[in-house]
């Protein structure tokens, strides 16, 4: 369930990111996942209060949160041309991969550590707005963006310094002109 207005301004580190139930490092909560679209909501100093797509809130600090584009890429970019359907479909399977082991715990057939065996690597990160729709891509370790006729990447967990492991340059965000 998306949080009514939910729009991601940041996402979080590639690393992941500890959270808090008040700006007080004496009050942790339960951390958050890496590139996680998130939407910062205020500041009090290096703290910043998020929300995620699911409405839970927490505390961060919010000089490690990653800033996105105010608007979504453009959709002439060369790298905006993926079709949207090969990239759902994996994450539909994903999804439907889950909700069978989830059943079979329900139902007994499973116990906690197989239930656990059986969805580990499992990675499915999906947000709708209206027409505008950021997924995970778990093979690539980005997110995408999509206005349902193709995908731009829109942060990614890959070096951003060189070559990466699969020997591809890395995106690279680049400022407008006059933003230099």
């Amino acid at each position: 369930m998306t949080a009514s207005g939910f729009r991601p301004t940041h996402v979080v580190p590639p690393h992941g990111l500890p959270a808090w139930e008040a700006p007080d490092p004496a009050r942790p909560t339960v951390p958050l996942d890496p590139l996680l679209p998130v939407q910062l909501v205020e500041r009090r100093g290096d703290w910043g209060y998020i929300r995620c797509a699911n409405g839970w809130a927490a505390w961060v600090d919010g000089r490690l949160l990653v800033a996105v584009p105010d608007d979504p890429p453009a959709g002439g970019e060369p790298d905006g041309t993926a079709d949207p359907r090969p990239l759902l479909a994996r994450a539909e399977q994903a999804l439907a991969d889950y909700r069978a082991a989830v059943e079979d715990l329900a139902a007994g057939g499973l116990d906690g550590e197989a239930f656990e065996a059986r969805t580990q690597g499992l990675r499915i990160g999906l947000v709708v707005d209206g027409a505008s729709m950021w997924l995970y891509d778990a093979q690539e370790g980005r997110w995408l963006y999509g206005d349902g006729r193709r995908l731009s990447t829109y942060a990614t967990d890959r070096s951003v310094d060189g070559v990466d492991d699969t020997g591809r340059a890395p995106t690279r965000l680049v400022a407008p002109e006059g933003e230099r």
